[in-house]
């Protein structure tokens, strides 16, 4: 059952953190971002993430054309996380003072790790739009979202067949990247909290 709780409240959290992040990402590589123009992933996120990020941005304004309030409401969100999984499995958690600064380091891997999962999917879908539905009202959306990170592979791969095979190129380095450093830290800064909560 406990398994069973954390899953649960995993899933929640992060769908919300994904939501929160899209916005993110959106403004900083200037994607198309605007409700009720077609797209209904944006819909469904400015929906999501609205009652939250509204009022952050009210206290936390935008830097060189980056939605830090979106930003750090992802942060806190999985801080929030982390302290009721690690109250669940330790009720004591809390009161380990070196919990703290162990959260929030984790936190900012797990934002990390949840972005590269989220360029994958963004990955999938647009290089899917491309071949099957080029005219898509969204494709604009997710083109403006991958474009910075294929132009790259795009300089050094050549079309074979008429085909790009850029987008399997970024997913291979995006796994790998998940699979050595990512992994590591997230490892690395998990040691840290079971140690700080006394495990």
């Amino acid at each position: 059952m406990t398994q069973a709780l954390i899953f649960v409240i995993e899933t929640i959290i992060n769908l919300f953190v994904l939501a929160v992040l899209t916005r993110f990402y959106a403004q900083a590589l200037c994607a198309p971002f605007r409700a009720r123009a077609g797209n209904p992933i944006v819909d469904f996120v400015v929906a999501l993430t609205d009652f939250a990020v509204k009022p952050m941005r009210k206290i936390v304004p935008g830097i060189l054309g980056l939605d830090f309030a979106s930003l750090l409401i992802a942060w806190f969100a999985e801080v929030v996380l982390l302290l009721v999984k690690a109250a669940i499995v330790v009720p004591t958690a809390f009161l380990h003072a070196g919990v703290w600064p162990a959260v929030a380091l984790l936190a900012m891997v797990s934002i990390l790790k949840l972005s590269i999962y989220l360029l994958i999917g963004v990955v999938i879908v647009q290089a899917i739009l491309s071949w099957v539905s080029p005219y898509h009202p969204a494709r604009p959306f997710f083109d403006a979202l991958v474009a910075p990170f294929l132009r790259p592979f795009q300089r050094i791969i050549p079309l074979i067949g008429g085909v790009d095979l850029s987008p399997f190129a970024l997913l291979i380095v995006l796994q790998v990247v998940l699979m050595v450093p990512v992994a590591y830290f997230e490892k690395s800064a998990g040691v840290l909290l079971w140690l700080t909560t006394g495990g």
